[in-house]
Parts: C-alpha cells; sequence; structure tokens
C-alpha cells in the first residue's frame, strides 16, 4: 500500500508544479523587438508586474521617465507610450538610441543596485 501512496503523492505533486507553472507563464511578457528589423537575440524576457514587486519600485517614472529640454521631469510618466516613441533607432543629440536606451535604463539600475541580471544572455534568452 505505501509504494502505491508514494506513486500518488509523486503524480499529485507533479500535477500541482505543472499547474502552478501553466499560471506563472501568464505573466512572462518580453520587450517588443518592433522597432528593430533584424535583431540579433531575441526580445529581452520581461515579467513587469514580477519584477516590480521584486524590486520594490512603486513609482512608474523609475522606468518610464519623461525629458523636457534635457532634463528629467520628476512627476511625470511615460507608461502610456512605448520607448520607440521617443527613442529612435540611432542616438539623437544627447537622446539615447532605443537599444542604447533599454540598455542604460535596465542594465544601469542592475548594475547600480548591484542586483538582476547585466549578462546579455540573462535577459535575452533563447527559447
Amino acid at each position: 500500500m505505501k509504494p502505491r501512496m508514494g506513486a500518488v503523492w509523486t503524480l499529485v505533486a507533479f500535477g500541482a508544479f505543472c499547474i502552478v507553472n501553466a499560471w506563472s507563464q501568464e505573466d512572462l511578457k518580453a520587450v517588443s523587438p518592433d522597432p528593430f528589423s533584424a535583431p540579433q537575440r531575441p526580445a529581452a524576457v520581461f515579467p513587469h508586474d514580477t519584477h516590480n514587486e521584486k524590486a520594490k519600485i512603486d513609482n512608474c517614472n523609475q522606468c518610464h521617465h519623461v525629458y523636457a529640454d534635457g532634463k528629467l521631469v520628476e512627476d511625470e510618466s511615460s507608461e502610456d507610450r512605448r520607448c520607440s516613441d521617443c527613442h529612435g533607432l540611432d542616438d539623437a543629440g544627447r537622446q539615447p538610441g532605443l537599444m542604447k536606451a533599454f540598455h542604460l535604463n535596465c542594465k544601469g539600475c542592475h548594475q547600480e543596485q548591484n542586483k538582476g541580471p547585466v549578462m546579455c544572455g540573462e535577459c535575452h534568452v533563447r527559447r
């Protein structure tokens, strides 16, 4: 009887694991590669809500910034726009191009906080 119960509990645990993984995939998002015509790497995986909870980010403008006349506007947020609405593919004066903007914002924060991925393959995960 005991070996049979062990098998049953193993199947129950495996089933629960599969269900939890299926639900957790709903939050999984990727940064849109649309502006890039021929990306060299897959889109960066970015579970937005999970990331912000873990990083204790409450203010959207910590990432979704707004600049006016080259200066950061403290209480403004660009969360209703795509990064590519402001950042072109190439640098424009002091404004970084889109790829550089992503890397400065995301990787720069990770380096500053000494937390999170900084190597290419840690964000750009091949599936």
